[in-house]
């Protein structure tokens, strides 16, 4: 009998701390938000990963507890979802997760409310939380409380944080809200300073017009070099646009430089035009025009960080035939080769040897692709195909 009720207690127990802790709803995600939205409540997410320790203790040692329990059941649509599997993956690119644990609170239209991150104590876990599920945070979604006008500066930073990785121009028209509600008598502040940059892309942009009338306080924790220097690529920006001929998919270089150079000086106009055609060049698969504007911006390869004249070095390697030229990305490859030996530089070197002929270097350096990525447990497909070739 005593058997009996001492299993008897600790399967009570076990059912009581069940009911004391967090209470997740296994759903599909559209039926938590739905569910949300019918129950008038915010949705909860634990975006967490398997692998993750300050995860695995917050499920253990504050999800128990009865305080964050009863305040999250009552409060909350509960679910949890593991960020690399499943509808996780969905979800934790839609809400720029990247570091686990992260806390996504949603509204019932499924629109991010807060987003916070790392491990907490129970009692700063239901504080946050119930700042979080105030009633103005209820009151229909961010983008029906923005159409309706809202200013409070709060509110507006809160739209600028939460959508700034995931719906940029929303973020950004709360941006210019803020700062055009923003007295001048009210000094502009350093974390503010970083929206206003932030925002920022072009001397047509509302938020130009503060980033001029304010100088001299973004002075103050900006060096004016760095401030005028910005100015310029936002007015190099307006000059960039207008000289892309989108219908024959061509620069006018002639406009271009014309425009930019008493702006901001030959050298940084060359710059600038060379920087553009490389990436207008390469999103248009225009690679002939890619091949002159890479040789003319590299041609003192010593300035240039090695990763980024590998990245030049890969589409020569894979779109480029003139002789001359593979030899230069060679030499590109081999200053990134030079500082760090990787499964992907080494392949390239391998690739652009054996494409200038040079197949002792390129079956190497193909061999050693292929050990560094099987030691690091990576695919070793491209380095294989290259030692197919060479033989």
């Amino acid at each position: 009998m005593k058997k009996i009720i001492y299993g008897i207690s600790i399967f009570c127990s076990i059912v009581i701390s069940a009911q004391e802790s967090i209470q997740f709803q296994d759903l599909p995600f559209k039926d938590i938000i739905a569910k949300a939205k019918k129950e008038k409540k915010l949705v909860f997410v634990d975006a967490y990963a398997s692998w993750c320790g300050p995860c695995k203790m917050m499920e253990k040692n504050v999800f128990t507890q009865k305080e964050v329990g009863e305040y999250f059941n009552t409060s909350f649509i509960n679910a949890r979802f593991d960020m690399e599997k499943g509808e996780g993956r969905e979800i934790a690119s839609k809400f720029g997760v990247r570091s686990y644990p992260t806390y996504l609170f949603l509204n019932g239209e499924g629109e991010l409310v807060s987003r916070n991150t790392g491990y907490m104590d129970a009692g700063l876990f239901v504080a946050m939380a119930q700042n979080i599920s105030a009633p103005g945070n209820k009151k229909g979604s961010l983008k029906e409380r923005f159409a309706n006008g809202e200013k409070d500066p709060d509110f507006l930073i809160n739209v600028m944080k939460l959508n700034s990785d995931t719906d940029y121009e929303f973020a950004k028209k709360a941006s210019e809200r803020y700062f055009e509600n923003k007295k001048k008598t009210e000094e502009i502040s350093k974390e503010e300073i970083g929206l206003l940059l932030y925002f920022l892309k072009s001397t047509e942009d509302n938020n130009y017009t503060t980033f001029v009338s304010r100088k001299a306080e973004i002075t103050k924790y900006l060096p004016e070099e760095t401030y005028n220097e910005f100015d310029a690529q936002l007015r190099l920006s307006k000059i960039v646009e207008k000289a892309i001929d989108d219908k024959n998919k061509k620069i006018d270089d002639d406009y271009f430089m014309k425009t930019a150079e008493p702006l901001v000086g030959k050298e940084a106009a060359t710059i600038k035009l060379n920087q553009t055609k490389l990436n207008y060049y390469e999103l248009h698969a225009n690679f002939p025009e890619y091949e002159k504007a890479a040789l003319a911006y590299y041609k003192d390869a010593d300035k240039f960080e090695p990763n980024e004249l590998l990245r030049a070095a890969w589409v020569f390697a894979d779109h480029v035939k003139t002789p001359s030229s593979l030899k230069k990305a060679t030499e590109w490859a081999e200053k990134s080769v030079m500082r760090t030996e990787n499964a992907e530089n080494t392949y390239i070197l391998a690739k652009l040897y054996f494409l200038t002929g040079n197949k002792d270097m390129a079956k190497n350096y193909a061999e050693m692709s292929k050990n560094i990525a099987v030691q690091s447990n990576k695919d070793s497909k491209l380095a294989d195909e290259l030692l197919q070739q060479i033989k």
